[in-house]
């Protein structure tokens, strides 16, 4: 197979990358970094990266951020800031994104544990996080030529536990292998529409 990452230089994407790579084609796009390099905020970026790529057998999408900040702080451009690059980034990368899939090829996109079990100062990441989980399950009734589209859900993930650790009482971090498996099942095997959740 073909296969583009988004973020493929990332914590979790550089895990996807590897795994990949040992057997598939993999192009890796990146804001500053990679094969390629794309703005996910930018859908001209996102049509000319698929452009220069050419045909592929399947995307996943490990990218776009949004601002962590406590609520009674957050401005509306706070919060553009995940509609923009997390939430509108990877609806883009579909809606170019599949005119560029072979025929049932598949379409991996990534959220996290925050939109089932959010914790303080994520008012902005748990929303988008919860709009990617609906905007996959109803978008999928609509995909052509047999193209699938999963969105997989981690997480704490053990290489961003010193980072993250403060933020998340409580929760036990999950394995990188733990979250590779999610993008397995998303890109190898043959579910559609589905929520991937890795949590602890």
């Amino acid at each position: 197979m073909k296969i583009l990452i988004v973020g493929g230089n990332g914590t979790i994407g550089k895990k996807v990358a590897d795994y990949f790579s040992q057997k598939d084609e993999v192009v890796i796009a990146g804001r500053n970094s990679g094969d390629v390099n794309v703005n996910i905020t930018s859908i001209d970026s996102i049509k000319q990266m698929f452009k220069s790529i050419g045909q592929l057998d399947a995307i996943v999408a490990i990218a776009g951020e949004a601002k962590w900040a406590p609520f009674d702080e957050m401005s509306e451009a706070d919060f553009q800031i995940g509609l923009n690059s997390k939430l509108m980034g990877q609806v883009n990368l579909v809606r170019v994104g599949k005119d560029y899939l072979r025929p049932n090829g598949s379409i991996t996109l990534t959220t996290g544990i925050l939109a089932d079990d959010p914790v303080v100062k994520t008012s902005s990441a748990a929303m988008v996080n919860g709009a990617i989980h609906s905007f996959v399950k109803a978008v999928q009734l609509e995909m052509e030529n047999g193209i699938r589209i999963n969105v997989v859900s981690p997480g704490l993930v053990e290489d961003a536990v010193e980072k993250y650790r403060d933020y998340f009482p409580g929760h036990n971090a999950i394995s990188m292998e733990k979250a590779l498996s999610g993008y397995i099942k998303s890109v190898e095997g043959k579910i559609t529409g589905e929520i991937v959740r890795l949590y602890d």
